[in-house]
């Protein structure tokens, strides 16, 4: 029984010295899926939202990427399933953010040069459905991007903007709830196979921004 005792101490003795060694390497199998999803449903702020430009009656002044292309929302055809966060109150000071589920279905029209998506949330007590028209201007480079909802039953202004090394930042002027804004779409597509959504609303003129929603899609197999 002695014997066995100390084996099994020197077994755990053994485990915990390889436990802590993984942990030292930082072995990716050891990592927490949970983490990683937190890490992709909060902006990176490595990322810049680009400096902005008006002309002499105060509207953007927004011009195309050198690359911006008519295919740069190839990659979002077909169906996603999506994990969401949305702070509960905007430009309040607000930190309570909200998780929920969505899905949306692409496909394009217009021979490429426009696509259009349907949203659903999967959660709350009243059904919530969007819809997201997006169309490239083949003379300026630009892509404006519409949305209507379910709540409103009416297009929002467009955004505005391009993709730059496979980031895409669209603006427009906007009010919410009665106070002037701008705000910015940003679309993080550097991994394809999921890519990232978010939402920042600026009271100050693009000095500072407050983001208040992001997704990360997953494409249903």
């Amino acid at each position: 029984m002695a014997s066995s005792v100390n084996l099994s101490r020197q077994f755990r003795g053994a485990r915990s010295w390889v436990i802590g060694l993984l942990l030292l390497v930082g072995v990716p199998a050891l990592a927490d899926p949970a983490s990683a999803l937190d890490r992709e449903l909060t902006p990176d702020a490595s990322l810049p939202i680009p400096r902005l430009s008006f002309d002499g009656a105060g509207a953007l002044a927004i011009r195309a990427s050198a690359t911006s292309s008519e295919h740069d929302f190839d990659f979002l055809v077909g169906n996603w399933n999506l994990k969401n966060r949305k702070l509960k109150s905007r430009l309040t000071q607000s930190h309570e953010w909200i998780a929920f589920e969505s899905k949306v279905e692409m496909q394009q029209i217009l021979n490429g040069v426009g696509n259009i998506d349907k949203y659903a949330e999967l959660t709350g007590d009243k059904p919530y459905e969007g819809v997201a028209l997006r169309l490239f201007n083949t003379k300026t480079k630009l892509w404006s991007i519409y949305w209507a909802d379910s709540n409103s039953g009416a297009l929002d202004p467009p955004v505005v903007g391009s993709f730059e090394n496979k980031v895409g930042h669209f603006f427009a002027r906007d009010t919410y709830k009665g106070q002037n804004i701008i705000v910015v779409f940003r679309w993080d597509v550097r991994n394809a196979e999921r890519p990232i959504w978010s939402q920042a609303f600026s009271t100050d003129e693009g000095r500072t921004w407050e983001w208040n929603s992001i997704n990360v899609s997953e494409r249903v197999r």
